[in-house]
């Protein structure tokens, strides 16, 4: 089963992409926001394309595990979303998700000038990855 996992923040949405078989989570790309409409759009186009049949959202949740103002605005946005779509979405704790994403791809000698925009596709990958290990398997066999 294809996955979409989404990390959304104010400025951009970082997305990443299964394989296939739901095992492996990719970066796949950045929605720049300009306008919401425009941004469910871009995602629900995503998903018809790429035949997404599960979305995984990142809820940034304070250290404590409380949610703040930034995860009611991703929740609102999620919520209009679902109007959309008819794809089930899912919400995965994305507690320094960015943090470890920009330390994975300093380890890996990310330019610069790409860093802080690629960065959010690296987070949505990690959030899908979670996801992705968390999920019972029973189909694969190894």
């Amino acid at each position: 089963m294809r996955s979409l996992g989404l990390d959304i923040g104010d400025k951009r949405i970082g997305v990443a992409l299964s394989d296939p078989e739901g095992i492996l989570a990719s970066p796949l790309t950045i929605i720049n926001r300009r306008d919401e409409s425009l941004d469910i759009e871009a995602i629900t186009d995503i998903v018809s394309q790429k035949q997404v049949e599960q979305i995984v959202v990142g809820l940034p949740r304070s250290m404590d595990g409380s949610l703040g103002k930034q995860a009611e605005k991703v929740k609102e946005f999620v919520r209009k979303l679902c109007s959309h779509t008819e794809v089930p979405v899912e919400y995965r704790d994305e507690r320094l998700t960015t943090v470890l994403a920009e330390r994975l791809m300093q380890a890996a000698g990310t330019k610069k000038t790409r860093k802080k925009v690629r960065h959010d596709a690296m987070a949505a990958a990690l959030i899908l990855q979670g996801y992705l290990d968390e999920k019972p398997n029973a189909d694969i066999i190894l």
